[in-house]
C-alpha cells in the first residue's frame, strides 16, 4: 500500500470524521510512516495494536472493518445466533464495542452488548448461554495502556482456531474499503430487534456456575487474610463478589479498584510483572496478609504471591506453579470424593507444550490422560469441545480410546487455568476462588501454599521453567527467520550439558529421534514452532510471534533439588541463547 496516499485520504476525505482528519493532519513524518506504512492485520486471535489514527492503528475504522468481515463470514455460513460483545476498561473499548454491535445489527445479526465492562471469561460463558454464533471482546489483555484489541470467539465459546480462523481472516482482509462497512443507529437496531443490552442476569448465572464448582465450601477461618488487586481492570466486581460469597476475608487494593484504561499506578497491568505488585505489597504488609492475588485488565490471568512463614517475605508463584497447585488441589479433592472417572485415563488433564512437565506425573498419579496442545489457551478450549463431541458419539460415555474424555483441568504457563466447562477460556475469577480454597484447606492442616508447592517438588521432582522474550526491532522479521533457520539447519547435539534426544518441527509436522533417525508425524496443527527434547526431562522450545517481530524461548528442566534445577535451567538458557546469537540482534 502507498502510505502517502493513505495518509492524504485520511486527512482530506470527508468520509473520515472531522476529529480523525484533524488528528491525521497533526502527525509528523515519522508518525505518518508508522501509522500508514501497513495495515493492522487481523490474525489468528483477531486484532491488537496501538490506539490512534491510521491503517496500522486501533480505531473505529479498522475495528469496524474487522466487525464487517466477521459479519460477512457469519452470514455466508447462514449463522443466525447473534453475536455477544464484551469490553474491558481500556480507552475506547466501550466505543469500539457499541460500534461493532451496530455493525452486526446493520448486517442483520443480533447483537448482545454487555451494559458495562466484563471479564473475558464471562464473554465466553455468555456466548454459550445465549446460543450465539460468535462473540467479540474488546481488550488488549495485559499490554501497555496505548494498546487495545479485538478477540473473536465462535459458538462453542472458544477463541477461533483452525480452520475457522483463516476463513474469518479472509473475509476481513477482503474488505479493503472502509466505506463498505455497514452501520445503523442504535434506535433502528433496537426497533428491528437486533440490539439487546445484557448484564446482571448473565452475571448471576456466570458467578453461580463458578460457585457450583465448590459445593462443599466450608465456613472460613478469620485467620486467612487475602489482598486482591484488579490492576484497574474488570476483576473488581466478580472477584470480590465470588470470594465474599465463599466466605473469604479480602482486602482490596483501594488505589487500583477503579477501572482506568491509563493504568496510572503500574508500569504494566500484567500480573507476570513484579512491578505490578507495589501497591498490593504495601497493603499486604499493613494487614499481615497471607496471600496476594492480582488479575490482568480482562481478568483471565491470575498472579499469586504467598507469604513465607519463615522469612515473612511474599514469594511469587509462576504461572506453572499456580497452575500445578490448583490442579493438584482440585484433583485431590475430586479423588477423595470419588468424582474422577472410574476407568483410568478416561479423564484428561490438558496443558500446552511449553508448560510445566510436572503435569505428567500429576496426571499419572490421578489416573488421567495428559494432553498437550500448541501454545495458547484457545487450543485447550478446543479440546473440551472435541471431548464433548466424542462423548456424544459414544452415547454420552467416556472412553479414552475413542477420545471421549472427561475434562478435569487445563492450565498454561502464562498464568491461565480452567476447571469446569461453563466457559472455554482461562478464568482468573474462578482461579482466584480455587487458590483461596486451597490456601484455606492447607492452612487448616498447618501448611501454606508455598509449603504445598515444596511438597509437590519432593513428590514429583524439582521442575523448573524459564521464558525469554525478545523484540528484534525494525529488521525483526528477517532476524526471526534467521534464528529459526539456524535452529533447523544446525540443530545442536546438546544444550546445558544435556543431550538432545528428539526434535519436533511443528512447521514441518514431524518429530525426529536423534539416536535412531526415526521420524513420526505430529498430530498437532502445523505451526512455526521448534521443540527440542533433552535427556533428564529437559526441553526447550522456540516460537516466533505471528503478528510482530518478537521471538520467545521456553525452557524446562528437572533437578535433584530446587537449587540444582535452578542451576540447570540457567545453563540451558544461556547455552541456547548463545547458540542462536540472540545478542547480535538486540
Amino acid at each position: 500500500m502507498n502510505s502517502r496516499e493513505e495518509y492524504l485520504r485520511w486527512r482530506d476525505d470527508p468520509f473520515f470524521d472531522e476529529e480523525t482528519r484533524r488528528k491525521v493532519s497533526m502527525l509528523g513524518e515519522r508518525e505518518i510512516g508508522d501509522a500508514f506504512s501497513s495495515e493492522l492485520c487481523f490474525g489468528t486471535g483477531g486484532l491488537r495494536g496501538k490506539l490512534g489514527v491510521g491503517t496500522n492503528r486501533m480505531n473505529v475504522y479498522t475495528v469496524g472493518r474487522a466487525s464487517q468481515g466477521l459479519a460477512d463470514y457469519l452470514n455466508a455460513q447462514g449463522e443466525r445466533g447473534g453475536v455477544v460483545i464484551a469490553y474491558d476498561c481500556r480507552n475506547f473499548s466501550s466505543r469500539f464495542a457499541l460500534d461493532s454491535a451496530l455493525i452486526f445489527a446493520a448486517n442483520g445479526i443480533k447483537a448482545y452488548l454487555f451494559e458495562s465492562l466484563r471479564p473475558t471469561p464471562e464473554l465466553s460463558f455468555a456466548v454459550r448461554e445465549k446460543h450465539a454464533s460468535a462473540g467479540v471482546v474488546i481488550t488488549a489483555s495485559h499490554n501497555p495502556p496505548e494498546y487495545n484489541g479485538y478477540k473473536v470467539y465462535l459458538s462453542d465459546g472458544g477463541q477461533i482456531v483452525p480452520p475457522y480462523d483463516s476463513r474469518i481472516i479472509a473475509c476481513v482482509n477482503s474488505g479493503k474499503d472502509f466505506s463498505a462497512v455497514r452501520r445503523i443507529s442504535r434506535e433502528e437496531a433496537q426497533n428491528r430487534g437486533l440490539f439487546e443490552i445484557i448484564g446482571e442476569e448473565t452475571d448471576e448465572r456466570y458467578l453461580s456456575a463458578i460457585e457450583s464448582l465448590f459445593p462443599e465450601s466450608a465456613a472460613k477461618s478469620e485467620s486467612l487474610k487475602i489482598v486482591y488487586t484488579p490492576l484497574h481492570g474488570t476483576g473488581t466486581v466478580p472477584v470480590l463478589r465470588i470470594l465474599s460469597d465463599l466466605g473469604f476475608h479480602v482486602f482490596p487494593v483501594k488505589e487500583q479498584t477503579v477501572p482506568d484504561g491509563n493504568f496510572p499506578t503500574v508500569v504494566l497491568p500484567n500480573p507476570e510483572d513484579p512491578r505490578a505488585y507495589e501497591y498490593a505489597l504495601k497493603t499486604a504488609k499493613e494487614v499481615g496478609a497471607d496471600l496476594i492475588l492480582a488479575t490482568d485488565p480482562d481478568a483471565d490471568r491470575l498472579g499469586v504471591l504467598v507469604r513465607d512463614r519463615n522469612s515473612g517475605q511474599y514469594l511469587p508463584l509462576s504461572g506453572n506453579m499456580s497452575g500445578i497447585l490448583i490442579a493438584d488441589y482440585i484433583l485431590s479433592r475430586r479423588a477423595e470424593a470419588g468424582q474422577l472417572p472410574e476407568r483410568r485415563r478416561d479423564g484428561a488433564l490438558v496443558t500446552t507444550i511449553v508448560s510445566s512437565k510436572m503435569a505428567r506425573p500429576i496426571a499419572d498419579a490421578y489416573g488421567l490422560t495428559l494432553i498437550e496442545t500448541l501454545t495458547g489457551f484457545k487450543y485447550i478450549g478446543e479440546q473440551i469441545e472435541k471431548f464433548e463431541r466424542a462423548r456424544a458419539e459414544n452415547g454420552g460415555k467416556t472412553d479414552a480410546e475413542k477420545g471421549a474424555f472427561e475434562f478435569e483441568f487445563g492450565f498454561e504457563e502464562s498464568y491461565g487455568s480452567l476447571f469446569g466447562t461453563y466457559t472455554r477460556d482461562k478464568d482468573a475469577v474462578a482461579a482466584a476462588a480455587a487458590v483461596c480454597e486451597a490456601a484455606e484447606y492447607y492452612s487448616a492442616r498447618g501448611e501454606t501454599l508455598w509449603d504445598r508447592m515444596l511438597a509437590l517438588y519432593e513428590k514429583y521432582g524439582y521442575y523448573e521453567e524459564n521464558l525469554k522474550s525478545y523484540h528484534l526491532g525494525g529488521e525483526g522479521t528477517e532476524r526471526v527467520e534467521t534464528v529459526m533457520g539456524k535452529l533447523r539447519s544446525e540443530t545442536p547435539k546438546s544444550l546445558g550439558g544435556m543431550r538432545v534426544a528428539a526434535v519436533s518441527d511443528y512447521l514441518e509436522g514431524t518429530r525426529t529421534d536423534c539416536a535412531t533417525g526415526a521420524r513420526e508425524i505430529l498430530t498437532l496443527p502445523k505451526s512455526n514452532v521448534f521443540y527440542l527434547e533433552l535427556e533428564e526431562d529437559g526441553w526447550c522450545c522456540v516460537r516466533p510471534s505471528g503478528t510482530e517481530p518478537k521471538i520467545k524461548f521456553y525452557f524446562g528442566v528437572r533437578g535433584e533439588s530446587r537449587t540444582h534445577a535452578l542451576i540447570k535451567i540457567e545453563k540451558l538458557t544461556a547455552d541456547l541463547l548463545s547458540f542462536v546469537g540472540i545478542e547480535e540482534y538486540l
